[in-house]
């Protein structure tokens, strides 16, 4: 077996406003990190509409299409932004995640990493929102319960901000279980410990300058526990890097080995129910060299177990 890393050109197509921190040169950080890797590198497909109709309504992907610009930017609010190629990255990043229960779930590859752009856990029912456009990894859960009929799907969120939006799209859905870590108070200002779904979601608020033990501890106390008791039968990863201590954004401050580390804890849990089948997609991620080296040392884990 191996380890499947899904991409595209097209998803450096998203251009966001100068100073802007979801900027393309993060995607070009983490190939550059990954070059020399063993992997089966795959380009990542358009999704298509009928995937995306499994998470948002046809109000939101035609909204989402017209505001597609023609030139320059158009903000969607003051985080989000369109630019020319923002529609086709958009659709390459969900069609990625996709493309990578495909893989997995076919036995083309033990596990996959989606490197794609613009992220996607913001992305609420209705609402683009916190650079995300789609939901990409709602969106690869319920594909892989309708179109490989699994039963029991589980996402893992470690981004330093919840994801609000892949709560509001699997909340109502108890085939999905949602465990997310997240700094907080921290933006959007979501994932309070009381939000849980139809009892299928999990959220773990840690505070600023939490730290690797405090992190571990949550993992070790709370989030794998509740995996391993739901069993599922593939596990989907929310890989946000910008818990670590050199992101701007937060301040979570992680190292690099932290992400390693929680990377091996699930691919075990994996192991243990769902034949290793992982696939984990590209959230945020906000100083270059961290985030380079972060990615790297989760995929060194994921094609470690690959093997």
């Amino acid at each position: 077996m191996t380890t499947a890393l899904i991409s595209h050109d097209d998803c450096l197509g998203h251009v966001t406003p100068p100073g802007h921190p979801e900027q393309v040169a993060r995607l070009d950080a983490v190939l550059g990190a990954l070059e020399g890797m063993e992997l089966h590198r795959v380009k990542a497909p358009m999704a298509a509409e009928d995937d995306l109709l499994r998470a948002h309504p046809k109000a939101h992907i035609d909204a989402i299409k017209a505001a597609a610009p023609d030139e320059g930017w158009r903000s969607l609010d003051a985080d989000t932004h369109m630019s020319v190629g923002s529609l086709q990255a958009a659709y390459r990043a969900a069609g990625g995640a996709v493309r990578a229960v495909d893989l997995v779930m076919g036995g083309e590859a033990q596990n996959a990493f989606a490197a794609v752009r613009p992220p996607g856990h913001h992305a609420e029912r209705e609402t683009a929102m916190g650079f995300c456009l789609f939901g990409s990894i709602a969106i690869a859960a319920k594909y892989a319960l309708d179109h490989h009929g699994l039963a029991r799907v589980a996402i893992v969120d470690f981004d330093v901000h919840h994801g609000n939006g892949t709560q509001d799209l699997v909340e109502d859905d108890a085939r999905i279980l949602f465990c997310s870590t997240h700094q907080s108070p921290l933006y959007p200002g979501t994932g309070a410990a009381h939000e849980t779904g139809v009892g299928n979601v999990l959220n773990v608020p840690l505070p600023g300058g939490t730290g690797s033990k405090g992190f571990r501890d949550a993992y070790e106390q709370v989030v794998l526990p509740r995996v391993d008791a739901f069993s599922p039968e593939i596990l989907l990863i929310s890989a946000g890097f910008d818990a670590h201590r050199d992101d701007p954004l937060a301040g979570m401050e992680l190292t690099t080995e932290d992400f390693a580390w929680v990377t091996g804890k699930l691919c075990d849990l994996a192991d243990r129910h769902c034949k290793g089948r992982v696939v984990s997609a590209l959230e945020g991620g906000y100083d270059l060299p961290a985030l380079g080296a972060s990615a790297a040392a989760h995929v060194k884990i994921l094609e470690e177990r690959g093997r």
